[in-house]
């Protein structure tokens, strides 16, 4: 029996009595698929450098500092923005890009300063790792940091099956992190006029200052800012022809600062968390708490043990987590800087040394991760200079290029740091 056109037209395309599913609304279906990449960038902007200067900068001035990490997340969220729609618009990375359009001496400089801020990064990560795992289980600190770099390997293992489940693995860490925090913000409580208060711009001496700037290089992530370019180029299938109709570049923008906005939400609320537990229960008696390991047992003392243990294990999450990232934006930068690869355990020798060196000599770990802020705050302009430069050329970027507002807002915050950074400086000189 032949059917007409008119008539196969109308004929179910399931078998009769197949259950269909029922079709998710065409707005979540199209966005939450893009979601991501931002998660990934997202744990660095909570990597134990952040315990250590969050902790710091609350025990010592309050809530008086609080301001500097809300602004810091919003300058995160416009960074992060900008550099994922410049691998959407272009194809490439940030790296890459430099290569390709600035002079040869110009890109060694940048890949030499990328380098230095992929070693304070590591810095940071390892030393917080080895931390929580000695007050989790008691491991020697350079045994723990030598089992941090181990798992980090594993983790970044988990991209040999494509970006989902490495994106799955270390938004699952993410959440460990935040909900460590949740529970330890709810045992601690919150000042509402502190709250309002740290909410105003100020300092309090130079001290404060270092621990501001800390702060922003523990919050807006060099190493990020080229890692997050290098994970949307090429994900989507659909990308470079959605891209050339205004209709596709607003769905690909629109879900691009949906992933940043919520990521880097959780990210800004853990670091205000961490912040206002310091402040609710260390202040004046900052002496008391100036290692991870002192508000490890304050917590205990005040909280109870389950405060205490929430604590480590956010700190084992977050070293395990952005230690791998780490270990995969040293791989951007030297592939886009250089067009050339290293051995990831090449890569991660050479950058776990100085971590190692730290906890085998006996330094102060958290000193070492508050001053490995600082260097990467310094680093911060050198990713994010070339960023505004690049997104804001209609000839490389064409119907992506920025906004006039936007170019002008990143160049506020590009001013604002390299501002502080050089305050900071002439401070240390005198």
């Amino acid at each position: 029996m032949y059917l007409s056109k008119t008539e196969a037209a109308v004929l179910p395309t399931t078998l009769v009595g197949t259950p269909r599913p029922s079709p998710a609304p065409a707005g979540r279906r199209r966005v939450w698929p893009l979601l991501g990449p931002a998660f990934v960038a997202a744990v660095a902007y909570v990597d134990p450098g952040n315990f250590a200067t969050n902790f710091s900068g609350g025990a010592s001035f309050g809530y008086t500092l609080l301001w500097v990490i809300v602004a810091a997340n919003l300058m995160a969220m416009l960074i992060q923005s900008l550099t994922a729609k410049l691998g959407l618009a272009t194809g490439r990375d940030l790296a890459t890009l430099c290569r390709e359009r600035l002079p040869r001496p110009v890109t060694w400089g940048l890949w030499l300063q990328a380098e230095a801020v992929a070693i304070a990064t590591d810095l940071a990560e390892i030393v917080g790792g080895a931390v929580a795992l000695y007050l989790l289980f008691g491991v020697p600190l350079p045994i723990g940091g030598l089992i941090t770099a181990v798992v980090a390997f594993v983790l970044l293992g988990a991209q040999s099956r494509g970006h989902r489940p490495f994106e799955r693995v270390i938004t699952g860490l993410l959440l460990v992190i935040g909900a460590g925090f949740a529970y330890t913000l709810l045992g601690a409580g919150v000042d509402v006029g502190g709250l309002a208060g740290g909410m105003v711009p100020s300092f309090e001496g130079p001290e404060s200052l270092v621990l501001a700037t800390g702060i922003l290089g523990a919050t807006v992530m060099p190493h990020v800012i080229y890692v997050h370019s290098a994970l949307t180029p090429g994900r989507y299938g659909d990308v470079v022809t959605a891209g050339r109709t205004h209709e596709g570049r607003r769905r690909l923008l629109r879900a691009q600062r949906l992933d940043v906005l919520l990521a880097m939400g959780v990210a800004g609320l853990v670091n205000a968390a961490m912040l206002v537990i310091a402040a609710q229960l260390f202040t004046g008696s900052a002496d008391e708490v100036t290692s991870l390991e002192g508000v490890h047992a304050g917590l205990g003392a005040q909280l109870g043990g389950g405060a205490a243990l929430a604590f480590a294990v956010a700190l084992l999450a977050s070293g395990f987590a952005s230690s791998s990232v780490g270990t995969h934006a040293g791989q951007v930068v030297m592939a886009g800087f250089l067009k050339r690869h290293v051995p990831v355990l090449v890569r991660r020798l050479v950058t776990l040394t100085p971590a190692l060196a730290v906890l085998v000599l006996g330094g102060d770990p958290t000193t070492a991760l508050v001053w490995s802020q600082v260097v990467l705050s310094f680093g911060i302009p050198f990713a994010l200079v070339p960023l505004l430069w690049l997104t804001s050329r209609r000839d490389l970027m064409g119907g992506w290029v920025n906004r006039r507002v936007t170019t002008v807002a990143g160049a506020v915050v590009a001013a604002l740091i390299i501002g502080l950074n050089g305050h900071l400086l002439l401070g240390l000189v005198r």
